[in-house]
């Protein structure tokens, strides 16, 4: 059985939970690159939602095909947005943790 989402990726670079989060961290206003690489057929519907339930970004993708979002925020601080899939009879849903510095690093 093929799984609906292969690959998730955050500013071009696979989203891995246990990786350091300095990777995926931006400054303020610098966007985050959020990618699903999404498989099978049909169409697929892709949102973005953050902790309070509110729906940042909704796109339908053909499948196979890959959802991207580029998101900015204007403030610092940690941001958890979840990544939900459905298409096919399957739901996918991933948390993502966006890093937002206050400035970039000097030096």
């Amino acid at each position: 059985m093929k799984k609906l989402v292969k690959l998730v990726k955050v500013n071009n670079l696979q989203y891995n939970a246990n990786r350091d989060p300095e990777v995926y961290r931006r400054s303020v206003n610098e966007h985050f690159r959020i990618q699903a690489l999404i498989d099978g057929s049909g169409a697929a519907k892709c949102k973005l939602v953050d902790t309070a339930g509110k729906v940042l970004n909704e796109q339908s993708v053909n499948a196979p095909g890959t959802y991207t979002h580029e998101i900015a925020f204007a403030t610092p601080g940690v941001r958890v947005v979840t990544l939900v899939v459905e298409g096919g009879g399957e739901k996918f849903s991933q948390d993502l943790r966006l890093d937002v510095m206050e400035h970039a690093w000097i030096g």
